[in-house]
Parts: structure tokens; sequence; C-alpha cells
């Protein structure tokens, strides 16, 4: 298979289209879509975002040092897109979405109810990269929709219907091709638990 090399580029594929939430001081809401973002730590729990300087809520985040991540689904979609391309200096988006804000348990910013996952976060420190600034945050609290357990109270993540960013598009997530480990997982015990999904 032939190759062409490309000059350095931003060619990581698919990454989360997320929609993060902040508030300024007096508790307006505003929520920007973020495709660069990602977790970067395991104890403590730690997540990053990368956001322009021009985007309005660049200064929201910075001021506060609060965020919350609200994982996205096929029914938000649209909204995502509208708020990776509308500015909350213009509309709220809260209102123009028909979005419902909802009361974070640890941090000062509103969650969106709509979303399955919201992610509560306190920004620890800010990286300068360039073109836009890294926030490195503490993850403080998670917010799981009910339905998406088990009745063992296990997180089927399956049943939240996520979608993904890659090359310009929205895709969802519709199959599951293996679990953690199961390249190692002996072939009778593989058959049994591909058999059940």
């Amino acid at each position: 298979m032939a190759k062409q090399q490309w000059k350095p580029t931003t060619a990581l594929n698919p990454v989360p289209a997320v929609m993060v939430t902040c508030a300024d001081s007096e508790g307006r809401p505003n929520i920007i879509t973020i495709a660069w973002a990602g977790t970067i730590n395991s104890k403590p729990p730690m997540v990053s975002i990368s956001v322009r300087k021009e985007r309005y809520s660049y200064n929201l985040i910075k001021e506060k040092g609060q965020f919350a991540i609200n994982l996205t689904t096929r029914k938000l979609a649209y909204a995502t897109d509208f708020c990776g391309v509308k500015s909350g200096k213009d509309v709220n988006k809260f209102e123009k979405l028909n979005l419902t804000p909802e009361k974070a348990s640890k941090i000062d910013v509103p969650l969106i109810k709509e979303s399955p996952v919201n992610i509560e976060c306190v920004v620890k420190d800010i990286i300068e990269l360039g073109s836009h600034d890294m926030f490195i945050a503490e993850i403080v609290a998670v917010n799981v929709d009910e339905r998406l357990l088990d009745k063992d109270g296990k997180l089927c993540m399956e049943r939240a219907d996520l979608i993904c960013y890659s090359h310009g598009e929205y895709w969802t997530l519709d199959k599951s091709l293996g679990y953690f480990g199961y390249s190692v997982t002996k072939k009778r015990k593989l058959k049994r638990k591909l058999k059940k999904k």
C-alpha cells in the first residue's frame, strides 16, 4: 500500500465531540463544542480541553476555573454542531436549543440535562500552546443517567448512542469490535462473550 507524506497536521482521528459548559461571574451559562479533549490521568482522574483564546468561552473558563464536559449523542448532534459555530456572545445556546441547565454537584457551572454523562471539572493548570491553550483539569464528579446502568449497576456506555468527530464530520459509534484485553482472551471464552452481545 502506497502512502503519501504530508506536512505535520492534526491527523489524529476520530476525536470526542463534547459540549463543554461554563459560566460567567454572574452565573450566565454558555456551551462550547470541543473536539480537542481527552483523558490525561487516572489518579487523580484528570482531563484536558484545548480552547482558542479568541473564543468567548475561553475567558469564562479561565476566570471561573471550572467547566463541565457533557458527552454528546445522536440526538444531540445538531446542538453539538450549533454550539461549535455560534458564539455565546450573540445567543443563549441553552434557550435557542431548548436544552435544560441542570445544577452540578461540585462546581458552579450548569450541566446539560439531556447529556447522558456530565463530567464536572476544576482547572489545575493552563498551558499556552500556540493556536490553543490547554486547560488541565481534575474531575471532581461524574453524573450518569441511570438508564445507562444494567441490573448490577454496571455502566453500559453503548446505551448512550454517543457520537465522535472525524475529519470534519460527526459519526455514531454503533458496533463493538471487542473489549479491552480480548486479543489475549482464550478463544472459547471470547466466542461465548461475543455470542452474548
